[in-house]
C-alpha cells in the first residue's frame, strides 16, 4: 500500500469503536474469513493497525479499497460529522422519475464535465437512501482521500445533505446536483448538525408534526381539601394551557434530536435605561446560540413547564415549521421593536 492508503486505515482504526471493528470489517468483505480470525482484536489499537496493514499489503489492496471501508462506516454512523441541508426548486419534466441508475450515469457525466481530478463512488444505502463519497484532487495532484466530501440524497425528494465540502468545490457540486436530479435551482437550507437523522427527519416530515389544537386537562387529584380547591384549579388550568400552547408550537409526539440553532441579530438597540447604545446609528449585532442534547424537546418541556412564557415565540416555534435552525433577523425599518 502506498501512503495514503496507509495513513487513511490507521486514521479508520483510530475512529472506529473496537466493539465494532470487527463487524465492519466483514461486512467490507476485502479480508478473507483466515484473514479476519487471524486478527486479534484484545490488543491495541497501534498493534491492530500494524496487523491491518499487512493484511492488506498481502491481498494488494489500493486507498480506493480502504475508501470504501471508511463510507461502510460512515454509512453505518452518520452521526460522526457536521451536515449541511440544501433544497432543490423548480423540477423539471421527469424530475420525479429519476431512478438511482439514470442519477448515478448523470452525476458522474456531469461530474466529469466540469472536473476531472475526482474520484466518485455511489451506492444505496438499506433505508433507500443514496450515499455518495467524493475524492478531489487540485489540477494535477493526487486525491486527497483524508478529506472526502459525503452526500446523501433521497431521490424524489427536494432535499440533499452533505458533508465535508470545501468552499472551493461547492459551486461544483451544487450545479451537478441539481442537473443530476433534473431540477434548476438549489438551495441552502439553512439547517445543519452532527445527527443526520434529525435534520433528515425534519425535513421530510417523519415524525409526528400534527400540532394539536387542543390538549387533555391533567388528571383531577382524589381527596383535595376545600381550601385549596379553588387554587389548584386554577393551576391546573393554567398547566393545561401550558401544555396546549406547547403542542400546538411543537407537536405531541417524538421530536428530531436536533442539537443547536443560531440567530444572527443585526436590530437597533432600545432600552430607556440605556441610552449610549439606543442612540448609536450603527444596528446593535450579536450572535445568539440554543445548544441541546435535544433542542426541540427542550424547548417544549420549558414552554410546558412553566420555565418559559407561552406562547411560544415565533422564532422559536419556526425551527420545526420551517425545518430551519440558521435565521437572520434584521429590522424592516428604523422603527421596529428589537
Amino acid at each position: 500500500m502506498d501512503d495514503p492508503a496507509k495513513f487513511l486505515l490507521r486514521r479508520l482504526v483510530r475512529r472506529i469503536p473496537a466493539q465494532m471493528l470487527k463487524a465492519t470489517l466483514e461486512k467490507w468483505g476485502r479480508l478473507n474469513a483466515e484473514q479476519r480470525e487471524s486478527l486479534n482484536f484484545s490488543q491495541s489499537k497501534w498493534a491492530l493497525t500494524q496487523e491491518l496493514e499487512a493484511l492488506c499489503e498481502e491481498s494488494r489492496l489500493t486507498v480506493k479499497h480502504i475508501a470504501e471501508l471508511e463510507m461502510i462506516y460512515i454509512t453505518e454512523n452518520p452521526n460522526q460529522m457536521m451536515w449541511h441541508a440544501f433544497q432543490l426548486l423548480d423540477p423539471e419534466d421527469g424530475a420525479l422519475a429519476v431512478e438511482l441508475m439514470q442519477f448515478k450515469e448523470l452525476f458522474k457525466c456531469h461530474l466529469r464535465e466540469l472536473v476531472r481530478n475526482v474520484s466518485v463512488k455511489i451506492k444505496k444505502h438499506t433505508d433507500e437512501a443514496v450515499w455518495i463519497r467524493m475524492s478531489w484532487g487540485e489540477g494535477f495532484s493526487r486525491l486527497s482521500h483524508l478529506n472526502a466530501t459525503y452526500v446523501v440524497h433521497y431521490l424524489q425528494t427536494p432535499y440533499v445533505f452533505v458533508s465535508g465540502l470545501s468552499p472551493k468545490n461547492k459551486p461544483l457540486l451544487l450545479q451537478v446536483l441539481t442537473l443530476s436530479t433534473k431540477h434548476e435551482r438549489i438551495k441552502d437550507a439553512n439547517l445543519s448538525g452532527r445527527k443526520l437523522t434529525a435534520i433528515r427527519d425534519l425535513l421530510l416530515r417523519q415524525y409526528e408534526h400534527v400540532f394539536p389544537t387542543k390538549y387533555p386537562s391533567p388528571l383531577t387529584e382524589r381527596n383535595q381539601s376545600v381550601s385549596n380547591l379553588h387554587t389548584e384549579k386554577e393551576q391546573a388550568e393554567a398547566s393545561a394551557k401550558r401544555h396546549q400552547m406547547a403542542g400546538q408550537a411543537f407537536g405531541n409526539g417524538v421530536l428530531p434530536a436536533l442539537q443547536s440553532a443560531v440567530y444572527k441579530l443585526e436590530t437597533k438597540f432600545k432600552d430607556p435605561t440605556n441610552q449610549t447604545m439606543t442612540e448609536q446609528d450603527e444596528p446593535f449585532r450579536c450572535v445568539v446560540k440554543f445548544s441541546s442534547t435535544n433542542l426541540l424537546e427542550s424547548l417544549r418541556h420549558c414552554a410546558s413547564s412553566g420555565i418559559a412564557s407561552t406562547p411560544v415565540a415565533p422564532l422559536l416555534s419556526s425551527i420545526p415549521l420551517k425545518g430551519r435552525n440558521y435565521f437572520v433577523i434584521t429590522d424592516k425599518s428604523p422603527s421596529a421593536n428589537s
